[in-house]
């Protein structure tokens, strides 16, 4: 899942204190280990060295002999006999007892080996509340510095958040740039948060500058395109009243009609693509299998010269709401393009609940052809003057716009099946 910024940085931030603790408490536990084997070391040498004087000056010195320190001299056999037995294979330097706190610190010398026997409880006691006491220092020096990186970072954060908060809020079709004015900024905005805001300000009066272009095409297209094409239907519809006319005259006057018709649902399907997503069309409950079989009888003219089979195997339509020329355009591309590129053999149109299938026995095409017929004037023959390429690319678009996934499987030699899903339609069913 997506993080804010000041999220990530606290999450940072704490994953860094809780590596500096373990480092630092590591680092504490080994140095005490440390200091405690040199405290005792050189404790215990130092008893060594001042009873190995005193004994000098008085050979009847007793050894030590407390609560926490014990010792043995060792010099010959007799000596030996009364050494306790755990320490007769001790070599010389400080060494451990297993499975007890005391140690024992052989002295090797001429005049006879010193053992020391001392119960380290004091000093066990002095490194331990040391440590605890470093570790403590140090981890509230570690937290306090995390906590006040964490509050600066994020009072540097925040007019990066406050930012995004205005962007988001932004109608695409009309956005503020007012809103990101040098005196409307947070008080300790960053200078690279000033420029932040400055070109994002700019990029808004340039979104304005478009969203305004595109109205306006919008509204001069629908005006400049649809004019002609209803001085067309109207004079088609006056032509095709006239009694005198002949039988191919009306031939040539239906396709002239259903050219207009097609040309103006072409146009309706551009002006929906060219609209803010945000900005839905007019919908209505489509009579898809009308839509099918109308799209049918259009492209039967193509195929007149072909042995070619044109037809429709019904299973149910799917209910559908969306503008109705959208259909058509999306059916009647998937049909030209079938009777463009099938010579012989068939072409299946199979509806269902959940979606509309063309199947054709054409030409097909390879996989890397496959990739790109949704690519903007691709022509999978590149020699036939038919098509410029952007059938498929609208059929795709307007698939993605309206939530009709198109998909299309293809052999070479073997034919094209291509299909339109509507999943909302399926999910009712």
């Amino acid at each position: 899942m997506a993080q804010g910024l000041p999220r990530k940085i606290k999450l940072a931030i704490i994953g860094q204190a809780l590596v500096a603790t373990l480092v630092i408490s590591l680092g504490v536990l080994l140095g005490g280990i440390g200091v405690r084997q040199t405290l005792l070391h050189s404790l215990l040498r130092h008893e060594a060295e001042t009873f190995r004087e005193l004994q000098q000056r008085n050979p009847a010195h007793p050894l030590p002999d407390s609560a926490a320190l014990t010792g043995y001299l060792v010099r010959g056999r007799s000596d030996g006999a009364r050494l306790p037995a755990v320490l007769r294979d001790v070599s010389p330097g400080l060494h451990a007892f297993a499975g007890d706190d005391r140690v024992v610190f052989v002295d090797p010398d001429p005049r006879g080996t010193l053992y020391l026997v001392y119960d380290p409880f004091l000093i066990d006691r002095a490194v331990t509340w040391t440590a605890a006491v470093a570790i403590v220092l140090a981890l509230l020096a570690t937290y306090l510095t995390a906590w006040l990186t964490y509050r600066t970072s994020k009072r540097l954060v925040a007019p990066v958040s406050w930012l995004a908060n205005v962007v988001s809020r932004w109608d695409p079709r009309q956005p503020d740039p007012a809103a990101l004015a040098p005196d409307h900024l947070p008080p300790d905005s960053a200078i690279e948060v000033r420029r932040l805001a400055h070109a994002l300000r700019g990029l808004a009066r340039r979104v304005a500058d478009f969203v305004q272009r595109e109205r306006d095409f919008t509204r001069d297209a629908s005006h400049e395109l649809r004019t002609p094409l209803t001085v067309i239907r109207v004079a088609t519809d006056l032509l095709a009243g006239d009694p005198e006319l002949g039988e191919r005259q009306r031939r040539s006057l239906g396709r002239v009609r259903r050219a207009a018709h097609d040309m103006e649902g072409v146009i309706e399907a551009f002006l929906i693509l060219a609209r803010e997503s945000e900005i839905e069309p007019q919908r209505e409950r489509l009579a898809v299998r009308e839509i099918v079989e109308s799209e049918l009888e259009r492209v039967r003219p193509l195929l007149r010269d072909k042995p070619v089979e044109l037809r429709l195997e019904d299973d149910g339509a799917p209910e559908l709401h969306a503008p109705r020329h959208v259909l058509h355009v999306m059916l009647g591309n998937l049909l030209v393009n079938a009777a463009r590129y099938t010579e012989s053999g068939q072409i299946v149109v199979r509806m269902n609940p959940e979606c509309i299938e063309v199947r054709d026995t054409g030409i097909g095409m390879t996989s890397e052809v496959l990739g790109k017929v949704f690519d903007p004037f691709f022509r999978v023959d590149p020699d036939r003057l038919e098509g410029k390429g952007v059938g498929l690319s609208i059929v795709r678009r307007l698939g993605d716009r309206f939530g009709w996934p198109v998909t299309l499987t293809s052999a070479p030699g073997e034919g094209t099946a291509a299909a339109i899903h509507f999943p909302e339609a399926a999910a009712q069913v």
